[in-house]
């Protein structure tokens, strides 16, 4: 996947989107009419987004059954792509076929698409957790607890749940001569989420792992918290 940012003078933001099977671009934020009256932070709002694909490039979000899902701009689901550009097989036939019977292939990410095209991506499929049968972006709530001020950085990963198959877990590196507790953490992130969408427990590590690109290595953490139990797993059995 690539993403890039373009800011000028912190108001100016072409942000885009694309991957090497698609040639590359994906989608692009430009302003479309019936957005050029919105007020500054609408605008800079959606400008966050990935933007609306190009000419030629057809986009869809599913569910897991592959039922396409609406474009309202909350619910999220997998995205999906086709076009002349998007690769149909990788070189000599690796991975087998990438498409679907329809033609459409599957990024990996998992996006909303709002009713003008907007797309935004939440997350990449193998890291939301399924919980219940809906989903949970694991970046929106890392992205929520960074915002604590006593905390360094967030990773939240799903962990084996008797009733509602994963749940998720909030793991925190603190800031340095700090010492907030699992309650404050919750407590500042109450009333910003869904309530089911609220971490299970919390786990303060002094490190968490990284790739070297610098993203968070959420293979290496889930098989750290393999044996992991949440709190809330007794009362489920």
């Amino acid at each position: 996947m690539i993403e890039q940012f373009e800011v000028n003078y912190g108001v100016q933001v072409m942000h885009a989107w694309g991957m090497t099977e698609m040639s590359p671009i994906g989608s692009t934020c430009a302003m479309k009419p019936e957005n050029r009256d919105l007020d500054l932070q609408a605008r800079l709002d959606l400008q966050a987004t990935q933007g609306y694909a190009p000419f030629t490039v057809e986009m869809k979000i599913t569910d897991d059954d592959d039922n396409d899902l609406p474009w309202d701009g909350k619910t999220f689901g997998r995205l999906k792509v086709r076009g002349p550009g998007v690769s149909r097989s990788y070189f000599k036939g690796e991975g087998g076929e990438i498409l679907d019977k329809d033609g459409y292939f599957d990024t990996g990410d998992v996006a909303t698409i709002d009713q003008h095209g907007y797309m935004n991506i939440t997350d990449r499929a193998k890291d939301v957790i399924k919980s219940g049968g809906e989903w949970i972006s694991s970046i929106e709530l890392e992205n929520l607890a960074v915002g604590h001020p006593d905390v360094a950085e967030a990773a939240v990963i799903g962990i084996h749940h008797p009733k509602w198959d994963e749940r998720p877990l909030l793991v925190i590196i603190r800031k340095p001569d700090t010492s907030p507790t699992k309650e404050d953490i919750l407590a500042y992130m109450d009333g910003k989420i869904a309530k089911w969408w609220m971490p299970d427990d919390v786990a303060f590590v002094d490190e968490i792992p990284h790739t070297a690109t610098g993203k968070i290595q959420k293979i290496t953490l889930r098989d750290q918290f393999k044996d992991y139990r949440l709190p809330t797993s007794d009362a489920a059995e």
